[in-house]
């Protein structure tokens, strides 16, 4: 989830530029770049670092006047944080520059193909496909150019163009990212997001999916992929510019859960792929790197998951989904517990991290004891250069792109999945699940983001149970196998931002204690989403109402008697059972939400708590 700027006008492009960067700078701040039309040249300026890195090499080695220009902001995704991996990227002569947002998952056999015709690529991103792509289709037009190469993209993308032989033309493309053309008086603006442009104007036109925005100083003009003019009439921006950073949501947290269906969505981007380049299975799943080739998957004697916080919890559903799906003993621990026992692990085991930031100090200590004691080593995170995806032996990156709420939503939903595909990679390559059964539950997979948007279409009737909760000191969930380490994470995310106590149970547990804690009206809520544990679920949540508690069921949409057992029911859209925990989530995420909402709670910081824990 990177971010883009581009200017066209009377004024200085780079001050423009550069402001909206920063306005930016939450999209990422792996590295960041400028590029601008001077002297029949391209004149770029990138590197590795925050903005304030990038503003002290422009004064150290000075950029072109220039009143065209574009700029980036970068969230690594393929390639490391690098000067060489920042974007803007060029072609090979230097006339052309692209930004770009998003994963072309079909890079690297253009790659291939266009370094077969003689072009020279100078980093290791997908984007430099781009710049390349349109340079091999050029002939006097830019925008057809730019058109004949996204015919041959496949991914999810928004992408800004500029060439020194069309002066004052910037060449704006959108698929599936975001991408905002403002409007101004001699002079037009373009950005991943409003924050970047509105202290400029707040008329703004938010290209569609397939559109093409022609931007010069005196005009904008949209077209459809077949290049027909499309008629777009501008919006009127009214938020203030903290509103607009946050997308027009109260709360990054808010937006955050909100952002998952386009989240999930980019964590499959180019992994389902059959018999991909770098296809490590049957199965067509292509992974970041190897992610352990057949032969050691079939030697592998155990798998060891540990994490901390959120990820832990993460953990504790992929120990179940590569239990089910490899049939191999699986430990999920805390990292903390974990780096300190007398570990029994040696060159026939794995271990598996789970880390947003990649930085967890406990996490990192215990993938180095790991290695230390000749394990292999995966590492499941968010930020591509971190200290575990560069110690680690292999590596899936969730691509969330950054949270910066403290309390984790769309990175924890993106875990899952990842851990997903990890068991579904084992699986298959050990010949204990069935390449057809793979293929089935990697279909479901595919609608996850659609079905994500429908739970949050539902948001508002969480809302309501969540006011019911607010007024609550104690708060209880319950649930069995996946479902208990989906409880795990919804009554987490209720104590870290609204301050209530909650604990979560596995529901058969009841009766060895905490019934005790049952009285009237306290609210529980039982998550009773897998079919095989359904039964036994509903005799625990009898046991809670027979003490008088308000049981509140997260359940699928086909499950009619579980309102004959609940006083409230939160539905959730139909899919396979090892894909329920991450529907499951998005429920709890909110109704922690609205409660800390409710109770006056400083949601996005909340007391005494951290983003990214890099110490003990």
């Amino acid at each position: 989830m990177c971010g883009i700027v581009g200017y066209v006008g009377r004024r200085a492009a780079l001050p423009v530029i550069i402001d909206g960067l920063r306005r930016l700078e939450y999209r990422g701040y792996d590295s960041a770049g400028v590029a601008v039309s001077a002297n029949g040249r391209v004149g770029v300026t990138k590197t590795k670092g925050r903005i304030d890195t990038l503003c002290e090499k422009i004064a150290r080695e000075g950029v072109p006047d220039s009143t065209v220009g574009i700029g980036h902001t970068r969230w690594a995704t393929h390639g490391r944080p690098s000067d060489a991996n920042a974007h803007p990227h060029t072609d090979c002569r230097g006339m052309l520059a692209v930004v770009h947002n998003g994963i072309i998952e079909n890079y690297l056999p253009l790659r291939h193909r266009l370094e077969a015709a003689g072009h020279r690529f100078r980093s290791e991103t997908d984007t430099e496909v781009i710049p390349h792509l349109i340079e091999s289709h050029y002939d006097g037009d830019l925008v057809e150019a730019v058109r004949r190469a996204t015919a041959e993209l496949e991914g999810s993308y928004a992408f800004v163009a500029l060439r020194v032989d069309e002066p004052d033309r910037l060449v704006a493309v959108r698929k599936d990212s975001p991408l905002v053309v403002g409007l101004g008086e001699g002079e037009n603006f373009l950005a991943s997001d409003i924050p970047a442009i509105l202290p400029h104007t707040r008329k703004v036109i938010i290209l569609e999916d397939g559109e093409t925005a022609v931007v010069e100083r005196g005009r904008v003009v949209v077209v459809d992929p077949r290049g027909a003019p499309v008629a777009r009439s501008p919006l009127e921006i009214d938020w203030n510019v903290e509103a607009a950073e946050k997308g027009g949501y109260p709360h990054f947290m808010l937006k955050e859960i909100f952002e998952q269906p386009a989240c999930l969505r980019q964590t499959l981007a180019g992994r389902l792929v059959p018999g991909g380049p770098r296809s490590p299975s049957v199965t067509g799943l292509v992974f970041d790197s190897g992610v352990l080739d057949t032969e050691r998957v079939r030697a592998l004697d155990r798998i060891f998951v540990t994490a901390c916080g959120t990820a832990f919890h993460a953990g504790l559903a992929g120990k179940h989904f590569m239990e089910r799906l490899a049939r191999l003993p699986v430990e999920a621990d805390i990292a903390s517990e974990f780096r300190y026992r007398d570990l029994v692990l040696g060159p026939g085991d794995v271990l598996v991290v789970v880390s947003q930031s990649g930085e967890t100090a406990d996490t990192l200590a215990a993938l180095r004891e790991a290695a230390r004691r000749g394990g292999r080593t995966v590492a499941v995170t968010n930020v591509v250069g971190s200290s575990v995806a560069r110690e680690a032996d292999e590596v899936i990156y969730t691509r969330a792109g950054p949270e910066i709420a403290v309390a984790s939503t769309k990175a924890y939903t993106a875990q899952l999945l990842a851990l997903v595909l990890l068991a579904c990679h084992l699986g298959v390559a050990r010949g204990t699940f069935a390449p057809e059964r793979a293929a089935a539950l990697l279909e479901e997979v595919k609608a996850l983001p659609s079905l994500a948007r429908e739970v949050l279409d539902g948001a508002g009737d969480i809302r309501e149970t969540a006011r019911l909760l607010a007024g609550w000191d104690d708060v209880f969930y319950i649930g069995r196998g996946l479902d208990w380490a989906v409880a795990m994470e919804g009554q987490l995310k209720l104590k870290e931002i609204s301050y209530i106590h909650a604990e979560a149970y596995p529901a058969g547990e009841l009766k060895h204690g905490t019934l005790a804690l049952i009285e009237e009206d306290v609210p529980v809520i039982a998550v009773v989403t897998q079919p095989d544990l359904r039964e036994k679920t509903i005799s625990n949540i009898r046991e809670v109402k027979a003490r008088g508690g308000h049981v509140i069921a997260v359940a699928a949409a086909d499950d009619e008697e579980i309102a004959d057992h609940a006083d409230e029911v939160i539905r959730l859209p139909v899919t396979h059972p090892l894909l329920m925990p991450v529907l499951a989530a998005i429920p709890l995420q909110l109704l922690a939400y609205y409660a800390a909402v409710e109770r006056g709670c400083d949601v996005d910081k909340p007391r005494n708590l951290a983003k990214s824990v890099t110490v003990e």
